[in-house]
C-alpha cells in the first residue's frame, strides 16, 4: 500500500491474488507475504466504521494461494428506547454490527497473448455477522471496540470468485479486475438484510519507469478508478486513486505516496504514504499510513515479504 491503493496495474507479487489475479504472471518465481492493516472511516469528526485485515499470500506463477481475515465493523443508528432487565428507567442503546470473514483463495492464471494475462481467484468464504449493543453515551471508539470483540453469530459458508486481466506493452501496464462476482451475502440473525460483499469493478494504468528505454530509475506511477458505485457497510464508494513509487540505493529503500478520493457516500479524501526496506536482497519489510481530515479515512499497516 501507500500509492493511494492504485495497485490494479502495479501489483506483481503475491498481493496480486487480492489486487488483480491476472497480474500474478508478471511476478517473481516465488513470493511469500504477510501483512496486517487497520482503517477507520470518520464522519462529523468521529469514527463510524472500522476495517481490519490480516493477510497471508504465496505465489509461484501460474498459481497463488492466499488467506485473508477481515473484520468489518460499523455503528448502526441508535435503536429505540428499551428497558434492559433490572433497570428502573428506559434508556437508549446503540447497535454495532460487524462481519468476521475468513477468505481462502486459490489463484490460477493463463497468458492468452504475448503480454496479456488473465487470472481468477476462486474463494471459499466463511463469515459470521455479529451484533453488540452499548449505551449511547459510549464513545464511537468504544462502540467499535465492542464490535471487534463480539463473538456471537452463526457461521456461514459461501463461494465466490475474482477475475482480473493485465496487459503489458513496454513500460505501460493496463489492468482490470472484477471482485466478488457472486456478491456473496451473509445473513443477519437479527432479521435485517445481512451484509453483502458487493461486486466491484476497477480499472488501472501504470507506467514502469524501470523498463522505459534508456532509463535506469526504479520508479512507477499509477492510477485506478472504480467503474461503478458499490455499497459497503460504511457507505457507498466509487474511488479514484493515484500514486507513485521510487526505489533508491540499488532497490534497498522504496518510498511511495498517493491519494484516493471517494466520489460518493461520505466522500472521504485521504493521502497515503509508505516505505519498504530490503533487509536482505530477497527480504523486505514495509509500512504504510493513511490520513485525512476529521471526516476522512485514517489507518496504518505493516507487512513483510520474501521474494526471489
Amino acid at each position: 500500500m501507500g500509492m493511494g491503493g492504485a495497485f490494479v496495474a502495479v501489483a506483481d507479487d503475491s498481493s496480486a491474488t487480492w489486487w488483480n489475479p491476472g497480474a500474478l504472471a508478471a511476478g517473481p518465481f516465488v513470493d511469500v507475504a504477510v501483512g496486517w492493516s487497520r482503517s477507520e472511516f470518520r464522519a462529523n469528526g468521529a469514527p463510524h466504521g472500522r476495517y481490519t485485515l490480516t493477510a497471508v499470500s504465496l505465489s509461484t506463477p501460474p498459481v497463488g494461494v492466499s488467506y485473508y481475515r477481515f473484520r468489518i465493523t460499523n455503528i448502526q443508528p441508535a435503536g429505540p428506547t428499551v428497558t434492559p432487565p433490572g433497570d428502573r428507567e428506559d434508556r437508549r442503546v446503540g447497535v454495532v454490527r460487524s462481519l468476521q470473514l475468513n477468505d481462502l483463495g486459490v489463484t490460477v492464471l493463463r497468458s492468452i497473448f504475448t503480454g496479456v494475462h488473465v487470472g481468477t481467484t476462486l474463494k471459499f468464504l466463511r463469515g459470521r455477522v455479529e451484533h453488540t449493543t452499548g449505551d449511547v453515551g459510549l464513545t464511537p471508539e468504544a462502540w467499535l471496540d465492542q464490535g471487534d470483540d463480539a463473538t456471537v453469530g452463526r457461521g456461514q459458508s459461501q463461494f465466490d470468485a475474482d477475475i482480473g486481466v493485465l496487459a503489458v506493452a513496454g513500460p505501460w501496464r493496463l489492468g482490470g479486475v472484477v471482485k466478488n462476482l457472486r456478491a456473496a451475502q451473509f445473513e443477519d440473525e437479527a432479521g435485517s438484510d445481512g451484509i453483502r460483499l458487493s461486486r466491484q469493478a476497477r480499472a488501472g494504468v501504470a507506467f514502469d519507469g524501470a523498463t522505459w528505454h534508456g532509463s535506469t530509475a526504479a520508479w512507477t506511477v499509477s492510477a485506478d478508478v472504480d467503474v461503478a458505485r458499490y455499497a459497503t457497510s460504511t457507505g457507498d464508494r466509487r474511488v479514484i486513486a493515484a500514486g507513485a513509487e521510487r526505489w533508491w540505493f540499488g532497490k534497498r529503500i522504496g518510498v511511495r505516496g498517493g491519494a484516493r478520493f471517494n466520489q460518493v457516500g461520505h466522500k472521504e479524501r485521504s493521502a497515503t504514504a509508505g516505505v519498504s526496506a530490503a533487509i536482505r536482497s530477497s527480504l523486505f519489510v514495509e509500512a504504510h499510513a493513511v490520513g485525512g481530515g476529521s471526516d476522512d479515512e485514517r489507518g496504518f499497516g505493516v507487512a513483510a515479504r520474501f521474494s526471489f
